[in-house]
């Protein structure tokens, strides 16, 4: 009986390892790519942004990663101190299932030391190579 409940234990602490790795992972990985879109850095969007993403803009318009990376193919990243607006992320929510993680978050817009607008993302990411992608997002401005 104690070996089993030795062994209970065991696995339960590999699981709660295993979650919180995924979700420090996925936030790590939102907030590095955030720094990356804030400095208009396509190679933080090449690694962010798996190959088969859905991408659903604030705007209602559904897109890829090719289409997105096409937008990006001409921009040279910002020095920190020539960028107007920053991204960052708050109230972090997630949820794990098996090799998926569902992110939701808060965006927030600064320009100037001023939040200028907020957005509610959902993003699912799979871990790959040591590093979280989105395969699913959904970008939803929230109304002032």
């Amino acid at each position: 009986m104690r070996y089993l409940l030795i062994s209970f234990m065991l696995c339960f602490s590999a699981l709660s390892f295993a979650d919180a790795h995924k979700e420090e992972g996925s936030k790590k990985a939102i907030t590095d790519f955030l720094y990356g879109a804030s400095i208009n850095d396509p190679a933080a969007h090449d690694r962010f942004w798996a190959e088969e993403l859905t991408y659903t803009s604030s705007s209602g318009n559904r897109f890829g990663k090719e289409h997105l990376m096409n937008n990006l193919s001409d921009a040279e990243p910002k020095a920190p101190e020539n960028v107007s607006v920053w991204y960052s992320a708050e109230d972090f929510e997630v949820k794990t299932f098996a090799e998926t993680v569902v992110v939701n978050f808060t965006l927030v817009a600064e320009e100037e030391g001023e939040v200028t607008q907020y957005y509610y993302n959902t993003g699912v990411l799979i871990e790959r190579d040591g590093r979280f992608q989105a395969v699913n997002w959904n970008a939803t401005q929230i109304p002032e």
